[in-house]
């Protein structure tokens, strides 16, 4: 993990140079190991931080069942990009920034796992026609994967998985703000929440 100017500073600062660098040589690693890939698939959701040309940033929240995130091989994810709000923040910075950095975190278990990489965004990977409803798939080649330490993660418990995930055996229903008058006359053609007769639901 090639540390900065910045980072070291700080480092030298506090004293942990050294633990940063023993860190660094005994648990950053590329290549997603079994463990690994047991937690990645094991995961309902994810945050993503991307940023464009210029370096200005963004970060998302990404969900769906667990599996959605597919270990591809030992070096690759893949995750789908789902119908969302139409400005393609994530995937539209990948395609211009491919370098990401991916969290994953277990609330239950209380685990968390760090995975940053260079992403790239196809709407004919070989994956789509497996994820229901995907607009396109997004692989990350990982370059460094390594463990987060665990001690602030809030305990969390399940309640439900959102209803708005796509799935096979189930329709899925619309969001009730693309009904709105602000949003409905500018939604794409081939928006579900433009289909007579879809279930709308709030959340």
């Amino acid at each position: 993990m090639p540390f900065h100017e910045g980072s070291r500073s700080l480092q030298d600062r506090f004293d942990t140079r050294r633990l940063a660098d023993r860190i660094d040589e005994k648990l950053v690693h590329d290549v997603i190991d079994e463990d690994d890939r047991a937690f990645v698939e094991g995961c309902d959701m994810f945050f993503i931080a991307t940023a464009d040309a210029e370096g200005h940033p963004q970060c998302s929240y990404k969900g769906g069942d667990p599996g959605f995130v597919r270990v591809v091989d030992e070096h690759t994810i893949a995750f789908p990009v789902y119908n969302g709000n139409g400005m393609y923040l994530t995937a539209g910075n990948a395609l211009v920034n491919p370098h990401v950095g991916l969290l994953f975190i277990d609330f239950e278990r209380r685990r968390r796992m760090r995975l940053n990489g260079v992403a790239s965004v196809a709407q004919d990977d070989p994956l789509l026609g497996e994820y229901p409803e995907a607009q396109l798939v997004v692989r990350v080649r990982a370059t460094e994967v390594f463990p987060n330490c665990p001690r602030y993660i809030h305990e969390y418990r399940l309640v439900g998985r959102s209803r708005f995930v796509p799935r096979e055996e189930c329709p899925t229903p619309a969001p009730a703000w693309k009904t709105r008058d602000w949003a409905r006359d500018v939604l794409p053609h081939d928006d579900p929440a433009a289909t007579p007769g879809v279930e709308v639901v709030e959340r």
